[in-house]
Order: C-alpha cells, then structure tokens, then sequence
C-alpha cells in the first residue's frame, strides 16, 4: 500500500519543526555553557589570587619571625 505523499510532506514538516525546536535548545545551552565557562575561569583566577596572596602572607610572616 502506498504511502500518500500529503503524509509524507505533513511528516517532513514536522520533523523540521522539531529540528527548529531543537536547533533553538541547542543555542540556548551552548550560551549557558560558554556563561558556566566564563565563572569557572574567573573562579579559578580568584582562587589563583588568592593563594598567591597567602603564599606571600606566609613568606612575609617568615621574614619577621626572629631566627
């Protein structure tokens, strides 16, 4: 039995409708994962500073000590 070719096309339709609503997910999450990258980096540029900041804290703290 063939298949009738308006089916067909209201099949194609569809699928490309759910391609726009995927392609449109697929962006969203891309920008949310490029924020979540940006706050990683800034966190561990923070952390990076502060450990520097104590590593200096420490070697100043030898410095005074009377040895």
């Amino acid at each position: 039995m063939p298949i009738d070719a308006d089916t067909l096309k209201a099949e194609r339709d569809r699928l490309k409708d759910a391609l726009r609503e995927l392609e449109t997910e697929q962006r969203k999450l891309d920008t949310e994962l490029k924020k979540l990258r940006q706050k990683e980096i800034r966190t561990k540029r923070e952390i990076e500073a502060l450990g520097t900041l104590i590593a200096m804290q420490d070697s100043e703290g030898a410095s005074e000590e009377p040895g």
